[in-house]
């Protein structure tokens, strides 16, 4: 076997430098000469292709990983062998790892929701083409220098079993499996579910404990069920104490986040949320609601103190996406979002000038739609009778002031809020 390193060529792949290395062979940069293209190749040596544990894994993670399609999942080129062993060729991922970017400064709120809701879409894509990681912990997260995760390592990954299109229900939990070894124990400790943690037959909702607990340590910066050893993690996550409220942790923890999270780390299954679909919509939900009150505040209309008693706070500089609302002490987030006519409205104090001449204009527009109703009943009657609504058009703001940029969308938001009486012309 030939000896792998920078200068070697592998198929028609150029190694260019070692990136890693583990229980399932070494991981190198290398070069595509056939498409010019940076690639990374796992190997699998093949002393260890001998073992055929692993050549099941190296080969299960290729035919997982392969037959999904998502940008949050790392994309499968090939699988090959040579002489120096077998490989799977990848793309290659220009960034750092979940684990290595909880080692730095804490993460803030807002990347902590964007790379969880990334996590939980492209579980949500596997769950839905039959497959379970089994495995989501910060070593399979990559995160990208433009923003975006990628979710890797399908080498523990699940199929279950295939039922026809007709009966497929895509909001039930994915519950039916093709059966393992019973007992077998798959799977990173400290991120197990008591389920795998038990070796019982598993389904969707495994990942989705597991992900609660990469979340809950990316908030807390600590794991939700610890212990010196594996052993003690085990006893821990499988014994009937809670985890630590994320509140305990930081007081600037939104009380939603702290439910999502709670929830996902049901130690019932059946308690927990059902469907990875399920904590997507949630963790969606709860992103833009901070940012729709961020973007309130960006506008003039909050104050020191938002609905619920949060506190804005900026977590980094200017970026909607980094700066959150978080809870005051004391408060809870507040989930419904101000209505269209608080937000004109509060406009409105902030620019009376230009609201006045906004509102003065609408009112003519609705009073001269109003006059001409009125002079057109008769001769117009049927044409009339048949309309029972009227469609508000998008306003535009010419003055390109941002300032009043609020105005086009407040009045349109609440114009449509309002239903016109429209009297149907008596014959």
């Amino acid at each position: 076997m030939a000896e792998l390193g920078p200068g070697v060529t592998l198929s028609h792949y150029h190694i260019v430098a070692k990136i890693g290395a583990g229980g399932m062979g070494e991981v190198y940069l290398a070069q595509d000469t056939k498409l010019d293209r940076k690639v990374a190749l796992k190997i699998l040596p093949a002393d260890l292709a001998a073992n055929h544990d692993r050549m099941r894994r190296f080969v299960q993670e290729a035919k997982a990983a392969s037959a999904l399609n998502h940008p949050n999942i790392i994309t499968i080129y090939e699988i090959d062998e040579t002489g120096s062993g077998h490989f799977i060729a990848t793309e290659f991922i220009d960034g750092e790892t979940l684990r290595e970017r909880g080692r730095q400064a804490p993460m803030k709120l807002g990347e902590v929701l964007d790379i969880a809701t990334q996590i939980a879409g492209a579980l949500s894509a596997a769950h839905a083409a039959g497959i379970i990681h089994r495995d989501i912990k910060p070593e399979n997260v990559m995160l990208r220098r433009d923003g975006i995760v990628k979710v890797l390592d399908f080498g523990l990954a699940k199929l279950t079993e295939r039922v026809s299109p007709e009966s497929v229900d895509t909001e039930a939990p994915t519950r039916a499996n093709i059966k393992t070894d019973p007992g077998t124990i798959v799977g990173t400790a400290i991120y197990m579910s008591p389920e795998q943690a038990r070796g019982l037959d598993l389904d969707g909702r495994t990942d989705i404990f597991s992900l609660g607990t990469v979340i809950y340590g990316m908030v807390a910066g600590r794991l939700p069920f610890e212990g010196s050893n594996s052993n003690e993690i085990m006893a821990s996550i499988l014994g009937d104490k809670e985890p630590a409220p994320l509140a305990r942790s930081s007081r600037e923890v939104p009380a939603e986040l702290e439910r999502i999270v709670a929830k996902a780390l049901r130690k019932n299954r059946d308690e927990r949320y059902q469907t990875i679909k399920d904590l997507l919509l949630d963790l969606k939900s709860l992103r833009q609601r901070l940012e729709f009150e961020v973007e309130l505040e960006r506008s003039g209309q909050g104050s020191e103190r938002g609905v619920g008693g949060a506190v804005r706070v900026a977590t980094s500089g200017g970026g909607s996406a980094e700066q959150k609302t978080l809870p005051a002490e004391g408060g809870t987030l507040n989930t419904r979002p101000a209505s269209s006519v608080d937000y004109l409205i509060g406009g409105i104090k902030q620019h009376k000038r230009g609201a006045a001449i906004v509102v003065a204009i609408l009112i003519l527009a609705i009073g001269g739609f109003g006059y001409w109703r009125f002079t057109h009943q008769s001769t117009n009657a049927v044409t009339i009778d048949s309309i029972d609504s009227i469609a508000v058009m998008p306003f535009e703001n010419m003055t390109h002031d941002q300032k009043t940029e609020y105005l086009s969308d407040g009045v349109t938001d609440h114009c449509a809020e309002f239903s016109l009486p429209i009297q149907k012309p008596k014959t």
